[in-house]
């Protein structure tokens, strides 16, 4: 079976791209399931329930998130209701929503889905680590596939992640940073890994904002603005092949879809 996950989708440009190409990926691909980062789908800072129910209605199958999924609070009480759309697990369990999500895909096969959070220059939360090993635990074993969006800052933080859940998911892929990492592989006990997915959205700009307010912030220390950018929309993904029975994966590659159509 194959897995789709589509890197930070980032405002409008983003939302876009996934709107115009979803379906052709789906088709083209083979997808059975389809998972996308959306923590920065609303004008690249947080989520809006509206903005959710779109992607999910366009066949998106969960959606991941991040630090940023607190930015709009009126997310909140659809944390609580909408199950297919996660938070990073290890933050506090009195939040709302949860980190962890088992949905069938097209194919039939039930599979687990989790979102977490590092902790190396990131909001405080709980150990991913273990968190991680306790959200493993509860899974009914018959659960083979199992994918992991890990949200973090630091590429180690994230390899340290990838091999101590080798063998254990069927994949991890990292999230946040929105710079696209080319050391897309299989681990020795079957686990497919990428550090960081990349960015759906602009790439004329500072992971995701207009240059001039960031290149100003850096040359002053002022206080600035920060608006999304719009130009050189690329969308990026992984695109991963697992065998159901066993969980392990087979084959990883990158997907990267330009604005213009193009694909890489």
């Amino acid at each position: 079976m194959r897995i789709l996950f589509i890197g930070d989708i980032f405002a409008s440009a983003g939302r876009k791209l996934v709107a115009d190409h979803f379906s052709y990926i789906l088709e083209s691909e083979g997808i059975d399931l389809a998972i996308a980062n959306a923590e920065n789908a609303a004008g690249g800072f947080g989520l809006t329930p509206p903005l959710a129910g779109e992607l999910l209605d366009l066949g998106i199958d969960v959606l991941t998130s991040g630090n940023h999924i607190w930015d709009k609070r009126e997310i909140y009480d659809y944390l609580s209701k909408q199950p297919r759309l996660l938070r990073p697990a290890n933050y506090p369990s009195e939040l709302p929503g949860s980190g962890l999500a088992v949905v069938q895909a097209r194919n039939g096969v039930s599979c687990a889905v989790l979102n977490l959070q590092g902790r190396t220059y990131m909001p405080a939360t709980d150990c991913p680590f273990r968190k991680a090993d306790e959200l493993l635990a509860s899974l009914d074993p018959s659960v083979t596939v199992r994918f992991v969006d890990f949200h973090a800052e630091l590429t180690s933080e994230k390899m340290a992640m990838g091999w101590h859940l080798d063998g254990r998911v069927s994949a991890m892929v990292g999230t946040h940073t929105h710079v696209p990492t080319a050391d897309t592989r299989i681990l020795p006990r079957g686990t497919a890994y990428q550090t960081d997915a990349g960015m759906t959205g602009p790439y004329d700009s500072v992971i995701g904002v207009e240059k001039e307010p960031v290149l100003r912030k850096f040359l002053t220390s002022l206080p600035v603005r920060f608006e999304a950018a719009r130009g050189n929309a690329q969308l990026h993904a992984v695109v991963i092949n697992v065998e159901p029975d066993t969980g392990r994966a087979v084959s990883a590659r990158r997907l990267v879809i330009r604005h213009d159509g193009e694909a890489g």
